[in-house]
């Protein structure tokens, strides 16, 4: 009977994760512990987040979700019926920005295979250790991928200190 929980809307039995991506395309909030039939509002009304913008935590700032997400004011969402010019515009705006979260996911995705092709495991639970792992090393690998575009000097000393490892490790009939 439980196992029916995990099973998606595409039939796969799979965890819902919910993921908040920075324009850095690091994770700064994750939710991972709902079936993969658990409804996205369903993860998001019982979240931490949702608390910490009901009390204003925040600011004036916004997330930017799908149509899984309810409409309210820090919640960025497509318009379902857009009748107007504008309305199709907000929407096309609206898609545009959230194709980074796209982005995101396909790049987690690429970077950790087990998080599409899947695992076999004895409990769900260390399922959700694979899933929250992997956010912490994609964190490490865009963090460094950002100290080399930021620091191009740190970059080119790698290089250097590449090259001298190189040189060091010649044989003589390397010569």
């Amino acid at each position: 009977k439980e196992s029916e929980l995990y099973l998606n809307r595409k039939g796969w039995f799979s965890f819902n994760v919910q993921v908040i991506v920075n324009t850095k395309l690091e994770i700064i909030d994750i939710v991972a512990r709902w079936p993969g039939s658990t409804h996205d509002s369903t993860i998001f009304n019982h979240s931490r987040i949702k608390s910490l913008f009901e009390t204003g935590t925040f600011g004036d700032s916004v997330l930017i979700a799908d149509s899984g997400y309810p409409n309210i004011s820090y919640i960025v969402c497509p318009l379902q019926s857009p009748t107007t010019a504008a309305e199709h515009f907000y929407n096309e705006s609206q898609i545009r920005t959230r194709s980074k979260i796209e982005r995101f996911f396909g790049i987690w995705k690429r970077t950790f295979p087990i998080l599409s092709v899947g695992a076999r495991f004895r409990t769900p639970e260390k399922m959700l250790l694979v899933i929250v792992a992997t956010a912490v090393l994609h964190n490490i690998i865009q963090h460094d991928k950002e100290e080399i575009i930021t620091n191009p000097e740190a970059y080119n000393n790698a290089i250097v200190l590449m090259q001298d490892i190189n040189k060091s490790n010649r044989n003589v009939t390397d010569v």
